[in-house]
C-alpha cells in the first residue's frame, strides 16, 4: 500500500467538501445503527493525518470505535482527554481498545507487567472505553504454557475490573489449532474467569480456523459481548460468510458491540470502509 497515495486521496475528499457534517454522506437513516469501526481498517490514513481520517468515518456514519494504537500514554499520538472530546464532538464514542501490551510475559516480572496495564485501563478509562482487548499473543507449545498466560489474563481482568472496565482477547485463525490435543481457544475460554475475561470473537478468522463463529457463539454463550465482523475485502464481498445467522446469534448471547474491521480491499481503504457501512446499514438483521 502507498501510504503517500492513500494520504493524498484523503486530503483530496477533504478539499472537495467530502465531509459536510456527522451523517451527510449517506443516507438520511444512517444514524440508526450503532454500527463500529475498528481503526485499524484505515491503518495507513491514521497514520498519515488521523484527526481528519476520523472526521470522515464520522461522516459516513460509524457511531462507535475502536482504536489499535496505544503508546507512551497516547492513543493516535493525542491525549487521552483530547481524544475523547475529538471524537465526541464528531458524535462518536470510544467503545473499545485494541492494546498489545507487552509483547512476552514473564510470570518472575508479573506485578512489574500488571503496572503497566494499570496505565493502559487508566488512560482508556479517561477517553470512555469500556474495554480493552489484547489483539494477539505468542502461540504456546504445551498446555502448561497456556495456563500461565490463562493466569496472566485473569490477573489483567481482576484490574479492568476494579477500573470498571472489561479485559478480552481477540481470536485469529491460529487460536484453532490444537495444544496437546486441545484447541486453544476453547482452551482458554474455559480456563479463564468469566467475571474477569470476555472474548471478541472475529467471525472471519474463526471461520477460516475451521470453527462455524454460529456453532461458537452458541457454545460459549455470553463470553462474546463483542465481535468483529470481517470478510475476505469489504464486508459481504466473498458471499462465503452468513452474516444473517452471525448477528442472529451473536444478539442472542450477549453482543454489546460489534466492529467492522476490513484487512483487504478492492477499492481505496475508505471507500472498502464505507461499502462496509452500507452494506450493514443496509441488513435488515443488523439493529
Amino acid at each position: 500500500m502507498n501510504k503517500r497515495r492513500d494520504f493524498l486521496k484523503l486530503s483530496g475528499a477533504l478539499a472537495l467538501g467530502t465531509i459536510l457534517k456527522p451523517g451527510t454522506l449517506l443516507a438520511d437513516n444512517l444514524a440508526k445503527k450503532p454500527i463500529g469501526l475498528q481503526l485499524y481498517s484505515l491503518r495507513a490514513a491514521m497514520r498519515e493525518d488521523p484527526q481528519n481520517t476520523m472526521r470522515l468515518v464520522s461522516s459516513i456514519g460509524y457511531k462507535s470505535l475502536e482504536t489499535a494504537n496505544y503508546a507512551d500514554g497516547k492513543v493516535y499520538d493525542m491525549e487521552p482527554i483530547f481524544f475523547k472530546k475529538y471524537i465526541e464532538d464528531l458524535g462518536m464514542k470510544l467503545r473499545s481498545a485494541h492494546v498489545g501490551g507487552p509483547r512476552e510475559y514473564d510470570p518472575a516480572k508479573k506485578e512489574e507487567t500488571l503496572d503497566w496495564w494499570k496505565k493502559a485501563f487508566a488512560d482508556h478509562k479517561i477517553m470512555g472505553a469500556k474495554y480493552i482487548i489484547k489483539p494477539s499473543m505468542p502461540i504456546p507449545t504445551t498446555l502448561k504454557e497456556l495456563d500461565i498466560w490463562c493466569d496472566y489474563y485473569n490477573s489483567i481482568g481482576e484490574i479492568a475490573k476494579k477500573s470498571g472496565m472489561k479485559f478480552g482477547f481477540h481470536n485469529h485463525a491460529r487460536e484453532f489449532e490444537a495444544i496437546e490435543g486441545k484447541i486453544m481457544m476453547d482452551y482458554m475460554i474455559e480456563h479463564t474467569d468469566p467475571k474477569l475475561v470476555c472474548y471478541e470473537l472475529d467471525v472471519y478468522w474463526s471461520q477460516k480456523g475451521g470453527q462455524d463463529p454460529v456453532a461458537y457463539l452458541e457454545r460459549y454463550a455470553g463470553r462474546f459481548p463483542l465481535l468483529h465482523i470481517k470478510d475476505e475485502e469489504e464486508i459481504g464481498a466473498s458471499g462465503t460468510m452468513d452474516f444473517d445467522s452471525i448477528f442472529k446469534a451473536a444478539y442472542k448471547q450477549g453482543m454489546k458491540d460489534y466492529f467492522v474491521e476490513v484487512e483487504r480491499y478492492n477499492f481505496d481503504p475508505i471507500e472498502s470502509v464505507q461499502r462496509s457501512f452500507a452494506f450493514l446499514d443496509s441488513a435488515p438483521y443488523v439493529k
